[in-house]
C-alpha cells in the first residue's frame, strides 16, 4: 500500500512538472493537468498492451495499424502543451486527430453506416473540456463535416458494404468504446469541475481570511448609498454589530455636518464612474469606560470606486453598486490638529512679541527721551538761564518719568518670573480689610485728581485670610489703577468683599467707559490694551491685568470679568481663605509638578472664566 501511495504521488509530481511554467493560475493549472494526464497515461497503457495484441490477434490489419499509430497521437499532443502552454490549439488539434481517425476508419468499414461513426459525437464533447465556445465550434463543425463526407460518400457508393453480422458486431462494439470513451470524457469533466469547486472554496476561504483579519473595512454599496455587505472588521471599527450597519446603519451614525459630502463622494462614484475620497466622523459605540456617555466620533477615511467601468451604460442589476474601503484616521487628524495648533501658536507668539517691540517702543522711549531732554536742559542751566521754578519742575519730570520707567521694567519683570515659575509666594495671616483701605489710600489722591470718587463697602466680620501680602497689594493696585484710569471725571469706583464658602471675593467696580465685547476675549492677553468707546488710547504697558491673573492663579483663585460698553467694568477676584491649604490640594491631585503651575499658564492665555454681563 504504501508503494501504490508513493507511486501515484510520482507520477502526479511528475506530470505536475510537464505543466507550462507560464501556467500560474491554479484553476488553469488544474485544466492543462487534466488534459496532459488522460492523453499521456492512456497512451502509454494502450502502447503496453500492444505486445499483449500481437501475441493473442496475430499480423494486425491496415485499420489496427492505423488505430495503433492514432495512440502516439494524444502522447504527441500532450507534449506540445506542455512545451507551449497553447490550450485551445491543443484542444484543436486533438479534435482534427480523433475525427481523421474516426473519418478513415468509417470509410473503410461502411461509410455512415460504420461502428466508428458514433465516435464523432465524442469530438465536441471532448471540446466542451477546453470550457472555449471557439474550440467547441471548430470540433462540433469538423465532425460535422467528417458526418457530412460519410454520408455523401456512402450515396455515391464510395464507401465498402459490410455484412449484416459483421456489421452489427462493429457497431456494438464501436457504441461500447464510443460510450466508454464518453465515460472517460464525463470523469474528466467531473474532476476537472470538482478541483475548480474546491479552488473556488480555497479562494473563498482566503479572501474571507482577509476580509475578517485586515484592520480596513470593506463595504458594497447600492446606488442608493445603502450597505448591501460590510467585512467583519466593521464591528471593532464602528463598535455595532454588522447587521446593524447594513442599509443605512451606517449612514445614521455620520456626524450631520459629514453626511452631505459622505454621500456625495459615493453618488459621484456611481453616476460617474470615477474614484472618490471623502474623509467624515462617525459616531462609534464605546464602553463607558472609554468616553462619557459612552459615545465618541472618529475620523474615517473613504475611498470608494464603481463596482465596473460602465456605469450608466448598462442595465445590469449590478449597475450603479460602489465598492467603498474604510479606515480610522483619527490619530492622523489629532495629528493635523496639534500641527495647525502649534502653528496657531507660533503665529499668536510672533504676533505677541511684534506687539511687545511696539509697546516697549513707545513706554521706553517716551520716559528715557524725557529723562535725557530735561537732564540735558539742567546741564545747560547756566546757559538757558533756568530759575529755581523751573528747575524743579524739571526735576519733578525726570523724577516722574523714572518712576514711570520702573513700574514698566517691574511689571516686565513680574510677568517673566510668573510665566517661568520663579514667582514666590509668601504666605501670612493677615487681616484684609486694612490692606484694602490701604491700598485706597495710596490712589485716592490720584482719583481725586482725576475727579473720581473711591468708595470701600464695610469689611467688617471678614475672616484672616493666609496668602502673599504684598501680591495681594499688587492685585488691588494693578486694579484700582486700570478702574481710575478707564473711568471719566465725576465717575465712581467701588471695591467690595464678600466671603463665598471658603474664598474670599474682591469686587472692583467702576461706571468708566467698559470694553467692547469683541475685546472681551482678550482681556488679560499680555501688552493688549482695549479701546474705549471714544476709541482713545490710554498709557501703560497693557501687563496689569495679565499680572493680576498670574498673581490670583498662584493662590488658587480665578478672575472673572463682566463689562458694559458706556456702562462699566466689574472685575472679580476669588481668593483661598487659606492659599496654602487650596494650593496643597491641587499639587496633591496632580499627576507631576511642572515648572509652572497649570492654573498659571492657564490664567496667562486667558483660559481663566471671563463672564460676559447679560
Amino acid at each position: 500500500m504504501p508503494c501504490d501511495v508513493g507511486l501515484r504521488k510520482s507520477v502526479r509530481d511528475y506530470i505536475d512538472a510537464l505543466v507550462h511554467p507560464s501556467v500560474r493560475d491554479k484553476l488553469t493549472s488544474a485544466r492543462h493537468y487534466a488534459f496532459i494526464a488522460p492523453r499521456l497515461l492512456g497512451s502509454l497503457l494502450a502502447l503496453a498492451s500492444l505486445p499483449v495484441y500481437l501475441a493473442l490477434r496475430g499480423a494486425p490489419g491496415a485499420l489496427e495499424v492505423i488505430a495503433f499509430a492514432w495512440l502516439t497521437v494524444p502522447m504527441l499532443l500532450a507534449y506540445f502543451v506542455s512545451r507551449t502552454g497553447h490550450y485551445e490549439g491543443a484542444h484543436i488539434l486533438s479534435s482534427l486527430a480523433l475525427t481523421s481517425l474516426v473519418t478513415v476508419i468509417a470509410l473503410k468499414t461502411g461509410g455512415i453506416s460504420s461502428f466508428a461513426a458514433i465516435w464523432l459525437v465524442v469530438v465536441p464533447l471532448e471540446a466542451a473540456l477546453s470550457t472555449s465556445r471557439r474550440v467547441v465550434a471548430i470540433a462540433s463543425t469538423l465532425a460535422l463535416g467528417a458526418a457530412g463526407l460519410l454520408l455523401a460518400c456512402g450515396m455515391i457508393g464510395l464507401a465498402p458494404p459490410s455484412g449484416a453480422h459483421q456489421a452489427d458486431a462493429l457497431a456494438a462494439f464501436g457504441v461500447i468504446s464510443a460510450a466508454l470513451y464518453a465515460t472517460g470524457l464525463a470523469l474528466g469533466a467531473q474532476s476537472l469541475t470538482r478541483a475548480s469547486f474546491w479552488l473556488f472554496c480555497a479562494e473563498e476561504d482566503r479572501y474571507h481570511l482577509l476580509a475578517r483579519h485586515m484592520t480596513d473595512v470593506i463595504a458594497r454599496h447600492n446606488r442608493n448609498g445603502a450597505i448591501l455587505f460590510v467585512s467583519p472588521a466593521a464591528q471593532s471599527l464602528f463598535g455595532a454589530r454588522v447587521d446593524d450597519l447594513v442599509g443605512h446603519g451606517l449612514f445614521d451614525r455620520v456626524h450631520v455636518a459629514d453626511r452631505p459630502a459622505y454621500l456625495t463622494a459615493l453618488s459621484d462614484a456611481a453616476a460617474l464612474g470615477e474614484t472618490r475620497s471623502v474623509e467624515f466622523r462617525v459616531r462609534r459605540e464605546a464602553n463607558t469606560s472609554e468616553v462619557l456617555g459612552g459615545v465618541q466620533f472618529i475620523w474615517i477615511e473613504m475611498r470608494c470606486r464603481p463596482l465596473d467601468g460602465t456605469a450608466g451604460r448598462s442595465a445590469s442589476p449590478d449597475m450603479g453598486e460602489v465598492v467603498a474601503v474604510m479606515r480610522d484616521v483619527t490619530e492622523r487628524k489629532l495629528q493635523e490638529q496639534a500641527v495647525a495648533d502649534a502653528r496657531a501658536d507660533v503665529e499668536q507668539a510672533n504676533a505677541a512679541k511684534t506687539h511687545f517691540l511696539a509697546t516697549m517702543s513707545h513706554e521706553l522711549r517716551t520716559p528715557l527721551n524725557a529723562i535725557i531732554g530735561f537732564s540735558e536742559m539742567l546741564l545747560k542751566e547756566d546757559e538757558l538761564r533756568i530759575d529755581a521754578p523751573r528747575r524743579h519742575e524739571y526735576v519733578q519730570l525726570i523724577n516722574d518719568s523714572g518712576n514711570h520707567l520702573l513700574s514698566v521694567v517691574n511689571g516686565i519683570l513680574d510677568m517673566s518670573k510668573i510665566e517661568t515659575g520663579d514667582f514666590e509666594i509668601l504666605a501670612e495671616p493677615f487681616a484684609l480689610g486694612p490692606v484694602i483701605a490701604n491700598c485706597c489710600n495710596m490712589l485716592m489722591l490720584k482719583a481725586a485728581g482725576a475727579g473720581i470718587e473711591i468708595a470701600v463697602k464695610p469689611t467688617d466680620g471678614l475672616p484672616e485670610i493666609v496668602a502673599d501680602k504684598r501680591a495681594v497689594k499688587q492685585i488691588l493696585l494693578n486694579l484700582l489703577s486700570n478702574a481710575i484710569k478707564f473711568t471719566d471725571r465725576s465717575g465712581r469706583v467701588t471695591v467690595s468683599v464678600a466671603r463665598e464658602g471658603q474664598m474670599i471675593a474682591i469686587a472692583i467696580e467702576d461706571t468708566g467707559i467698559g470694553i467692547a465685547a469683541n475685546d472681551l476675549p482678550r482681556i488679560g492677553h499680555p501688552f493688549f490694551q482695549a479701546r474705549g468707546s471714544y476709541d482713545r488710547p490710554h498709557d501703560g504697558t497693557g501687563l496689569g491685568l495679565s499680572i493680576v491673573k498670574g498673581l490670583v492663579a498662584l493662590h488658587g483663585g480665578d478672575v472673572a470679568i463682566a463689562s458694559r460698553q458706556g456702562v462699566g467694568t466689574r472685575i472679580t477676584v476669588r481668593l483661598p481663605i487659606d492659599c496654602d491649604q487650596a494650593r496643597t490640594g491641587v499639587a496633591k491631585g496632580a499627576d507631576h509638578v511642572a515648572a509652572v503651575p497649570a492654573p498659571v499658564k492657564d490664567a496667562i492665555k486667558l483660559d481663566v472664566p471671563v463672564k460676559k454681563s447679560a
